[in-house]
């Protein structure tokens, strides 16, 4: 998931993160910057997803065909919602394609698939933003100056 936030950012996108791992408060910021319009793009796994109610969401890309039916439906349940139109597209590897058949049963009805054109890839893409996790006793203490990381003698 990190390496595609990279991969957006580096393109100038405002994006944010949501995994299991992501802390509750920071969680929260992520969604409300998101829902603001702070943040143009949200990446999040399947257990991040799921239960997020976000208006005016038109767009859901799914980098792989979900092996649970469940999880598609509840991915693409994002965009569209309350009458609105919105849009899914999903990505899939020999390996996840051969999930689509279940998952159309499961939907009731086909989905539109097309192969891309290897001509209309980008060959000169922009090396991704390394993104760091803040580490606890690196910053600046609460009463203080910031910690030395070295010290001398």
């Amino acid at each position: 998931m990190r390496r595609y936030l990279g991969h957006l950012a580096a393109d100038g996108h405002r994006v944010g993160l949501l995994t299991g791992d992501v802390a509750q408060k920071k969680r929260l910021r992520i969604l409300e910057e998101f829902t603001r319009g702070d943040l143009d793009i949200l990446v999040a796994t399947d257990v991040a997803a799921r239960g997020l109610h976000i208006p005016a969401v038109t767009h859901v890309f799914n980098y792989d065909l979900p092996d649970d039916c469940e999880d598609y439906v509840h991915r693409i349940g994002r965009t569209g919602r309350a009458g609105a139109s919105g849009h899914s597209i999903s990505l899939a590897c020999e390996e996840y394609a051969l999930n689509l058949p279940a998952i159309e049963t499961y939907i009731g009805h086909s989905i539109p698939v097309s192969k891309y054109n290897p001509d209309a890839l980008m060959t000169d893409l922009p090396k991704p933003l390394r993104l760091t996790r803040a580490r606890p006793g690196n910053g600046p203490r609460r009463n203080g100056p910031p910690r030395n990381r070295r010290r001398s003698g």
